[in-house]
């Protein structure tokens, strides 16, 4: 398995995150953007939350709804299919990124046309259908103004909800003057950087393509099963030219965006915005099920994608990253990405969720997937924002485990044992040598009170490979005696509280 960005295979290989975050932290100008834009939105977005009195419930009934779903996802999947076959589209069904790619090329190919319009989508981004799609000649043009920024910048995304969180004013002028006349309208002379002007350039620029495309990309934030219907949220109305300009319409939606009937819809349609833009709605909420005769595409293909989504739900405590609605409220309280960026996680799915998202999808057997599970402090703070209740540190926790032992999942129906991440030895050897002890109250006993004695003599600092985690931190001092020690010696504390 190779260490590329996800969904950006033309881009060269992602180092472990140690070593990218190494790099990404020493430039000050995208340390000074992150940390501006995250302090700016998790403000905005307390605020938000605080104004619903039942904001703890809201949550615990996304979780069970989620959760519900999960378990019975085979039910709700087939509903899906029959309610938008009825409706007049078509539904696919991709096992991985590679028939997905296929699958969509075939349905843009056959069409005739070779351009196509896009609303912004996570799962295309994860299967890389942009390059794939220019391998058959055919042009994909982003329409997010965040999506296009990086398009146009031959970027990266590196946030989820605000993909060009990185690039301040000055670089995206720079940018729009630079490069927007190779893909279609140039920028207007003397463009400044003032947020309206750019915004202008952008709509200038983009009204053009949604006025010519035939065919529009999608993906979906949430499909409801009971009438197979697809929604889309989003700020800007790129979303709704896309989804309702062109004759052909499909949709790539990841298999855990289904929710069951309406009402449960309407929670997250409370949360999401909140906990996204932190706003009360989404300025734009689109709709669709099936075609409808002289309104909107005459065609709607509905291509859902599992890759890797089933090996994930096969795991019990893993299987919780599933219920993430892309709010991206863990990566604005998050420390490490705001010094760090979305970049050094090597996914379009960068931050806490994609810590414990990316290894699963992809498996841990990359150098890049392995390191992803240590790139957290624990601190929890990723877990009280989500607004579905993923508990990120346990699941991070649990991957490192998987890491550290060796990688033992099921992929196409067949068990893979991956070899344990390399510089993990020592370790191991540690939790071995611990569990011995552990279960050898002799030994145990033994080797606290010679620790105790002798330590007037221990380092500070761990020798060897431990350096790097006891280079910042001092070591625990050991007490003067074991516990068992002074707990049998006071009679169980009784002397010493007298």
């Amino acid at each position: 398995m190779s260490a590329t960005f996800v969904g950006m295979p033309g881009f060269p290989a992602y180092p472990a995150f140690p070593q990218a975050a190494h790099e990404a932290v020493r430039d000050e100008t995208l340390r000074g953007n992150l940390r501006h834009a995250t302090h700016s939105i998790r403000a905005k977005r307390a605020r938000a939350v605080a104004e619903v009195s039942d904001w703890a419930a809201l949550r615990e009934a996304g979780r069970r709804i989620k959760d519900h779903t999960l378990r019975h996802l085979d039910r709700y999947l087939v509903q899906v299919e029959e309610a938008v076959t009825a409706a007049g589209g078509t539904v696919h069904w991709a096992v991985d990124a590679e028939e997905a790619n296929r699958i969509v090329a075939d349905l843009v190919k056959a069409t005739g046309e070779s351009e196509v319009v896009k609303v912004k989508s996570m799962a295309t981004q994860e299967i890389g259908l942009n390059e794939a799609l220019e391998a058959e000649g055919i042009h994909a043009y982003e329409t997010d103004l965040a999506e296009l920024i990086v398009q146009l910048g031959k970027d990266r995304p590196s946030h989820i909800l605000v993909p060009a969180i990185h690039r301040n004013r000055g670089e995206i002028r720079d940018i729009f003057r630079s490069e927007m006349g190779e893909w279609g309208r140039p920028a207007p002379e003397g463009l400044s950087d003032t947020p309206a002007e750019l915004a202008e350039a952008a709509r200038l620029h983009l009204r053009e393509k949604f006025l010519r495309a035939k065919v529009g990309i999608s993906g979906a934030n949430f499909v409801v099963a009971e009438t197979g219907t697809l929604v889309v949220v989003e700020s800007e109305g790129n979303g709704r030219m896309c989804l309702t300009l062109p004759e052909t319409l499909i949709s790539v939606v990841g298999i855990e965006k289904v929710v069951p009937t309406w009402r449960d819809l309407e929670v997250f349609l409370q949360t999401l915005p909140r906990s996204s833009t932190a706003e009360r709605m989404n300025p734009y909420t689109s709709m669709w099920t099936g075609t409808t005769d002289q309104d909107g595409p005459s065609a709607f293909h509905l291509v859902l994608l599992d890759n890797g989504r089933t090996d994930t739900l096969a795991d019990e405590v893993g299987r919780q990253a599933l219920r993430c609605i892309r709010c991206s409220a863990c990566l604005n309280v998050c420390p490490v990405y705001e010094r760090a960026g979305g970049h050094a996680y090597g996914s379009v799915y960068p931050g806490p969720i994609g810590a414990i998202l990316s290894p699963q999808l992809r498996g841990t057997g990359s150098e890049i997937d392995a390191s992803l599970p240590y790139a957290s402090s624990l601190c929890g703070a990723c877990y009280d924002v989500c607004p579905v209740a993923i508990d990120i540190p346990e699941v991070l926790v649990h991957l490192r485990e998987r890491v550290a032992q060796g990688d033992q999942v099921t992929r196409g129906g067949n068990k893979v044992v991956l070899r344990p991440a390399k510089g993990h030895s020592a370790e191991r050897a540690a939790m071995r040598a611990a569990r011995w002890a552990f279960t050898h109250p002799g030994v145990l006993r033994t080797g606290q009170r010679l620790a105790s004695r002798t330590r007037r003599l221990h380092p500070r600092t761990l020798p060897g490979p431990g350096k790097a985690w006891s280079g910042t931190r001092d070591l625990p001092p050991v007490p003067a005696e074991p516990f068992r020690d002074w707990w049998q010696r006071t009679g169980g504390g009784k002397e010493g509280t007298k």
